[in-house]
């Protein structure tokens, strides 16, 4: 979904325009970053560099940043919020892109490294002035300019010098006849330099390349196009996108794939459903075993894709009944011991039967033939709770005794004292 670079501006016809940022949360503990999926975009769009931006937000966050350029990965440590970014980019286009005359964000920085100052130049209205260099980033931006300002501007000057040479040494040579020779018959000043741009490689791999470009661009341009579509679309994009990996048979080794796809179109929690229809058939059992990598990447620690999953075997019980029902019990226990569902998410959905999926008598077949194995999976929490609590009486009868003459302590079990009888009455003696 694309925005306005300047979001003060309401105007729905403002060419101006940016992808939001996509933000995402890896690891865990100390650990934790979050990853700009498409700063690169981003920054191509306000025409500065993505380091630029991806800086300012650890200069605001206080937090420190990792910049991958060959990966196009671009890391604030930390845990933040893609709103949070998105508002806190506008800040950083404010003081850095919008020109302070026209608030056009057609403006370009210029570095002086010397006199350590940062100059804008906006192209639509002509107006230049310096930043204000009391931000954080400016020491960065100084440090690392643009590389407009360095690299293509050196090469251009020397272009520029090749070029005068060639001019001055065609001239000297003839005199005026060759002169008059430029005008009637120009020639190229590259010469045959030149003449080697005129055509593109027409060899198979030339052309495979360009189509690989093309390919890379044209993916970056659907980013945004595709999460603006509803939800179905999306959940379809994913199905054709598996499908299309199991028919050209590289199924087995798109695993890294299949997932990246699912959160490009955020259906990453649906994955699981998507999966067991295209993956899974009357063979549910060898097939656990062969895709348990697909499976692991959505579900690993994801009640919501467990869940999801869940409802594709109901789906596929649906479809096999008569192979796959008397079977339902075994297969809970093969995705249970292949750690694609947890306990409690199995006892969740236990407890009621949904019409979500499948009919709601078929759902409740599918529960009874699955109640031997819910009834172990209670047993078998009850036994675990049972031996924890015998422990712990086993610890309160334990004693340690400290004897001045023992160079160890030891360790005496304690067994619980009787209450003393009491005394036969004597009825006479009353």
């Amino acid at each position: 979904m694309s925005v306005n670079v300047n979001r003060n501006v309401s105007d729905q016809f403002y060419r101006y325009k940016m992808p939001r940022l996509i933000a995402k949360v890896e690891g865990k503990g100390n650990g934790i970053k979050t990853v700009i999926v498409n700063m690169v975009d981003v920054a191509k769009a306000l025409n500065r560099p993505p380091t630029y931006p991806t800086k300012y937000f650890g200069c605001e966050l206080g937090a420190q940043t990792q910049f991958d350029a060959k990966n196009d990965r671009y890391i604030v440590n930390g845990s933040h919020e893609a709103n949070k970014l998105q508002d806190m980019l506008d800040g950083f286009i404010r003081k850095f892109v919008l020109c302070s005359e026209c608030d056009n964000p057609e403006t370009d920085l210029n570095i002086n490294p010397k006199k350590q100052t940062i100059g804008s130049a906006c192209k639509a209205c002509g107006y230049r002035g310096m930043l204000d260099t009391r931000h954080k980033l400016c020491t960065f931006i100084l440090k690392n300019p643009p590389e407009t300002d360095s690299s293509c501007v050196k090469e251009k000057k020397e272009k520029e010098k090749k070029n005068r040479k060639k001019d001055k040494e065609n001239g000297s040579g003839s005199g005026e006849a060759g002169n008059h020779n430029d005008i009637d018959a120009p020639v190229a000043v590259d010469g045959e330099e030149d003449d080697d741009d005129w055509a593109e490689e027409t060899t198979e791999e030339a052309q495979r390349r360009r189509m690989e470009e093309i390919s890379d661009h044209a993916k970056n341009l659907t980013l945004s196009e595709d999460l603006e579509k509803p939800l179905e679309e999306r959940v379809n994009l994913f199905y054709n996108f598996v499908k299309q990996k199991k028919d050209t048979g590289a199924i087995d080794s798109a695993d890294k794939e299949i997932l990246a796809e699912a959160e490009r179109l955020d259906v990453r929690a649906m994955g699981p459903l998507i999966l067991s229809e295209l993956l899974f058939d009357e063979n549910i059992r060898d097939q656990i075993k062969k895709f348990k990598r697909h499976f692991l990447r959505f579900c690993h620690n994801d009640k919501k894709a467990q869940k999801y999953l869940l409802g594709g075997f109901e789906c596929l019980v649906k479809l096999y009944q008569s192979q796959l029902l008397p079977r339902v019990a075994i297969i809970l226990k093969d995705l249970y011991d292949a750690d694609l569902l947890e306990e409690d998410v199995i006892l969740m959905w236990a407890e009621k039967v949904s019409k979500k999926y499948v009919s709601k008598e078929l759902a409740k077949e599918i529960h009874t033939k699955a109640a031997p194995f819910v009834k172990w999976l209670k047993e078998a929490e009850e036994e675990s709770e049972g031996s924890d609590a015998e422990e712990e009486e086993d610890d309160a009868n334990v004693e340690v005794v400290y004897s001045s003459s023992a160079r160890e302590l030891k360790v005496e079990t304690i067994k619980p004292e009787k209450a003393e009888e009491e005394d036969d009455l004597d009825i006479d003696a009353i």
